[in-house]
């Protein structure tokens, strides 16, 4: 099969019945380097890939099979392209348990990075629900444990750290997806010092670069990034708009990618997850963890040129 570019790839997936599995020549026909770009954890130094998953709405899904074999789908594009964190929270509806389930019948548990959340208030609350979660995702030992909206934080903080010495968890951390938020993130970090902390950051909202990045970075807090797309209002600025040319140089194909690489483009970010229930979009999500990534002179220029649209 010749080489074809990643939109092409990405259309033919779309329009395409057969699953992910099943077209390993269309995917090897990517010329995409040998791994996804991975970054370091601070507290530990161990590397995690930039792209990940997220599963808010996307895996809120009930017994439809066909539902489901296109979600397989999206965790099998996944693995396919060196993502790795799965990012749920009980407050996702059944996505938790519809990540175990698949992952189990898939029989790849031990290819994906687990992170949830604890999201209720009180002590006993959050061991019962913390516990159910490593129920219903089928673990044994959670990646990621975090505090989800920092909901009776000083409470499930003092658990998640008698957790994390357990070995229960591996890491501990804090989220939220509210410009608003950032203040009292920044605060929990510099007392607490969180392995993670997940917020909003997009190309058209910035908030975070005030101070909550600066702050993780300081105090060797790793950055997952939620709300890329900023709820998918960044598509619908850019429909029916073309890419400029120029940024095929960072190996930008899509407008997702472009959304992607320019948070990426930000070297205090370990990892973005964006959602998605699509086999074609997760394809393409991943592809912005390969190639070069945008300089500071290119990430301002696509600032601009976005900004201008």
């Amino acid at each position: 099969m010749k080489n074809i570019s990643r939109r092409e790839a990405t259309k033919l997936i779309a329009c395409s019945s057969i699953a992910a599995f099943t077209i390993p020549s269309m995917l090897n026909a990517f010329n995409t380097g040998s791994k996804m770009l991975k970054r370091r954890i601070p507290s530990t130094d161990q590397p995690l890939s930039v792209i990940g998953l997220g599963t808010w709405q996307s895996f809120d899904i009930g017994n439809n099979s066909n539902d489901r074999e296109r979600l397989s789908n999206v965790l099998l594009t996944i693995k396919k392209h060196g993502g790795q964190m799965i990012d749920s929270s009980p407050m996702y509806g059944n996505s938790e348990k519809v990540v175990g389930d698949l992952t189990t019948k898939l029989e790849i548990q031990k290819d994906f990075f687990y992170a949830t959340k604890v999201w209720t208030t009180g002590k006993q609350s959050g061991i019962a629900q913390m516990k159910n979660s490593l129920k219903t995702m089928n673990r044994k030992k959670m990646d990621l444990m975090q505090i989800h909206n920092i909901v009776d934080w000083k409470t499930h903080v003092k658990t998640l750290k008698n957790w994390k010495e357990k070995e229960i968890i591996k890491y501990w951390g804090i989220t939220h997806y509210t410009n608003s938020s950032h203040d009292q993130l920044s605060k929990i970090i510099k007392t607490e010092k969180p392995d993670f902390v997940q917020f909003n950051y997009s190309i058209d909202n910035r908030h975070a670069e005030h101070e909550l990045i600066s702050t993780a970075v300081s105090n060797n807090t790793a950055i997952i990034i939620n709300r890329p797309y900023n709820g998918g209002s960044l598509f619908k600025k850019t429909k029916n708009k073309p890419l400029p040319e120029w940024v095929k140089e960072n190996d930008i194909n899509s407008w997702g990618q472009f959304f992607l690489k320019y948070i990426l483009s930000n070297k205090a970010i370990n990892c973005v997850i964006p959602g998605t229930s699509k086999p074609h979009h997760a394809l393409d999500n991943m592809m912005a963890g390969y190639g070069i990534l945008p300089d500071d002179t290119t990430r301002k220029k696509m600032y601009a040129y976005f900004k201008n649209l």
